[in-house]
């Protein structure tokens, strides 16, 4: 799990604000593509694809989403994001898939790369072959 840089107001009711800085502790990466995925009801699963040379941190800005990462060698860890001020990082070669907890949850998406179809894997049989070639 990443952290944010979060700073809070001195005054409670001036909330807080919470920066993402590329090529730092809180992305590891440079920047090219934000994108955010909201307006998916409770129970919805989103993903199951994985990302040849892509990387990406992923944010609950609003709500609970529950991501599940699997690497293809049997290891699948699952996190729930429920706090603005938390990142998770998804490396290349990993399999994720999201699911709301929560109506109207907001998932925030900072990318390495730009948008690039051929840089999906979709089927996940073809994924676990992708994974044994890279070993």
């Amino acid at each position: 799990m990443l952290k944010m840089i979060e700073r809070k107001s001195a005054d409670p009711r001036n909330g807080s604000l919470c920066v993402a800085e590329a090529a730092s502790e809180s992305v590891p990466f440079d920047i090219n593509r934000v994108y955010y995925i909201y307006g998916v009801q409770r129970g919805v699963q989103r993903g199951a694809h994985a990302h040849k040379t892509l990387k990406q941190v992923l944010i609950c800005v609003h709500g609970r989403i529950e991501i599940s990462l699997d690497d293809g060698r049997g290891n699948v860890q699952t996190t729930v994001l429920n706090e603005p001020s938390d990142g998770l990082y998804v490396g290349p070669g990993m399999w994720r898939t999201m699911k709301w907890l929560q109506d109207d949850s907001v998932l925030l998406v900072l990318a390495s790369e730009h948008y690039n179809e051929a840089d999906y894997i979709r089927d996940y049989d073809e994924f676990i072959e992708y994974g044994k070639r890279r070993s």
